[in-house]
């Protein structure tokens, strides 16, 4: 496939923040004409790895959202049934849904949060990756064009409403795992978020906090590096709302309270809430000191207590 080669790769690490060796391994894994799975939990860019991987790469991205309604029917299409009165089941009042859509047009199928996905559909996903093409009852055999590949995302860490995924689907692709980014990666990304605002205080704290959340103890998971961006773009907001200085400590703890209280998910029988919780981590990782922010560093971005204390408690 000469549309996923080392140009691609070079743009998308342009893009996507702190993932070059990922992206080399999905550029390649796609170049070979094999189906993919990304897993990682959110906030990770699975999803703008994959539309920005698109993009560079010139090709086109038919997106389904895995879900429980996504039945066999509305993932392969049906036959209009006002057309078909009038003029009986013919391919031209066949409509397409997204896995033939992207079987005739030999497009990348997208499927977000595959985990999600009924088994009976999940088997008609599986059929058409190892067969290339689909049967349809009174339409026929759709033969896959070239190109055609299988991206699908999930979050392993989420039992709610997801099904364990079978050996079957693991059997028929490549699986890249992403974790979250490295402490430099997460600063870049806020600063990119958020415009100047972010290559700050707030910015580079925000970034310590989200990070400190998935460490806590009382804590099953925490939060993505999308919290970090929602609280420095609120604290900017409040700011002006109250005419006061974006790094006001009070300030920065209702901006935390309402950007990563519903982002975390406590552990059962703890008797923490997430509203303890983020109090705790906002205390724990203070603002940087004039000396921090003069060389350079984080506090805790090495494991020191501010970070480290944190996921103990």
């Amino acid at each position: 496939m000469s549309g996923f080669s080392r140009s691609v790769v070079d743009a998308l690490d342009a893009v996507v923040v702190g993932r070059r060796s990922e992206i080399e391994v999905v550029v390649a894994a796609l170049a070979a004409d094999r189906h993919v799975l990304l897993e990682g939990p959110p906030g990770t860019g699975k999803s703008t790895l994959l539309r920005a991987l698109a993009s560079a790469a010139g090709v086109d991205l038919v997106f389904v959202e895995g879900n429980a309604e996504l039945t066999p029917a509305r993932l392969i299409g049906t036959f209009d049934p006002a057309r078909v009165l009038a003029e009986g089941y013919s391919p031209e009042v066949f409509l397409d849904g997204p896995l033939v859509e992207a079987l005739r047009t030999g497009s990348l199928l997208y499927i977000e949060e595959i985990n999600r996905v009924p088994e009976e559909t999940l088997n008609v996903i599986i059929t058409a990756m190892s067969e290339r093409e689909l049967t349809v009852p009174r339409l026929g055999r759709v033969v896959a064009a070239p190109g055609f590949r299988v991206v699908a995302a999930m979050n392993p860490f989420d039992a709610i409403g997801t099904a364990r995924i079978s050996s079957a689907v693991y059997d028929r692709v490549c699986r890249v795992v992403m974790g979250y980014q490295e402490l430099a990666d997460e600063n870049r990304i806020v600063a990119r978020g958020t415009g100047a605002v972010g290559d700050s205080r707030i910015g580079r704290r925000a970034v310590r906090v989200v990070r400190a959340s998935r460490e806590h103890g009382d804590v099953r998971i925490g939060s993505s590096v999308r919290g970090a961006i929602d609280l420095v773009l609120l604290a900017e907001q409040l700011a002006t709302l109250r005419d006061g200085s974006i790094d006001d400590d009070a300030l920065g703890l209702d901006a935390a309270l309402a950007a990563l209280s519903g982002r975390l998910r406590v552990r059962e029988g703890g008797g923490r809430n997430p509203e303890d919780v983020v109090r705790e981590l906002w205390a724990a990782n203070p603002a940087e000191t004039d000396e921090d922010a003069g060389d350079g560093t984080d506090p805790g971005a090495d494991g020191s207590p501010a970070e480290a204390g944190a996921g103990k408690a």
